[in-house]
């Protein structure tokens, strides 16, 4: 189903208050959405069955944007394999289920990247996703959005079910997570190179080897990106979203301490794992299908996102 314009269309985003589904939500407003429901997981557990169907009974949305998700970097993975399979596919096998009783006019369900398996001719293409295992960290979060895809197709072919799937690349920006605990490769090397330039320390220890390259697109440009497809793209295959531009993790840092202003060292810790080796989208089939492109450049980006921390973090520090 494509349509020209979301007027008088009911669109409900889950995650509409997070990171990304903020900024998802505001395009959609952007783009002419007037009526958009942002559950909170307080208000509807998303892994609970008969939560989701009376919020899809109750709101009857035409759209559904799912970007409801339990995300983490490599250590959070390793720490919560369980849940982060169990959370993510509950919440979205729920959501399919409960969406196709209502027969809604179109579901775009949030894949990652994470799905590719572990080793992958670079640039990944979308025909390549079946062709092994996801690389172990972060495979069970992986493979529960995977699972999302069959479930999506199945629909489709048995149900003739309006679903749509796209893969998104590591996000950054304004406002991202910078929990050293669970936060991704940017905001977790922002962190510890502006604290360390405040305390003066000569070194900063960073995970792995620094070989392994990453594939980055800005939060704004994803949100576009996703507001496109839902509009516009009508397909079961699978669509990477991404910029790509590719940089290893050793570029990047150097990069971070550069616009940070730290001067220090900076120390590998070899025993700590590298991840995947390469990650780069092959993003064709975005731009042929309906019209992404990237535009904020990655430099551009690192810049706003560290502005906006040093300003978050001053601004914390003058409350307390």
């Amino acid at each position: 189903m494509n349509f020209r314009t979301w007027r008088g269309k009911k669109v409900l985003v889950t995650g509409g208050n997070g990171f990304l589904g903020s900024r998802v939500v505001r395009q959609l407003r952007r783009d002419g959405a007037e009526n958009i429901i942002t559950p909170r997981s307080s208000e509807c557990d998303l892994r609970r069955q008969v939560a989701v169907r009376e919020l899809l009974n109750r709101e009857r949305p035409d759209v559904i944007i799912h970007l409801a998700a339990k995300v983490g970097g490599i250590g959070a993975n390793r720490l919560n394999p369980g849940r982060f399979f169990y959370d993510n596919i509950t919440m979205g096998v729920e959501l399919i289920e409960a969406a196709r009783e209502i027969s809604v006019e179109k579901f775009v369900t949030i894949g990652t990247i994470c799905s590719y398996p572990k080793v992958t001719p670079v640039p990944f293409r979308e025909e390549d996703l079946w062709n092994g295992y996801p690389e172990e960290t972060n495979a069970p979060y992986g493979i529960a959005k995977k699972a999302l895809l069959v479930q999506s197709l199945a629909y489709r072919q048995q149900y003739d079910f309006p679903g749509i799937y796209l893969l998104l690349v590591n996000l950054y920006g304004p406002g991202d997570n910078f929990d050293p605990r669970s936060s991704h490769v940017i905001p977790a090397i922002v962190r510890k190179m502006f604290e360390a330039r405040q305390a003066n320390q000569k070194s900063v220890t960073l995970w792995g080897d620094g070989s392994p390259t990453r594939e980055f697109l800005y939060v704004d440009d994803a949100a576009r990106g996703i507001v496109l497809a839902a509009r516009k793209y009508d397909e079961g295959d699978p669509v990477n979203l991404g910029s790509g531009h590719e940089i290893s993790v050793h570029e990047l840092a150097e990069m971070v301490a550069q616009v940070v202003g730290f001067h220090g060292r900076i120390v590998w810790d070899a025993g700590k794992p590298n991840g995947q080796l390469r990650r780069s989208l092959d993003v064709s089939r975005a731009r042929t299908k309906f019209g992404f492109r990237a535009e904020i450049d990655f430099k551009t980006g690192l810049r706003r996102t560290i502005r906006w921390y040093a300003n978050h973090v001053s601004l914390l520090a003058s409350h307390h």
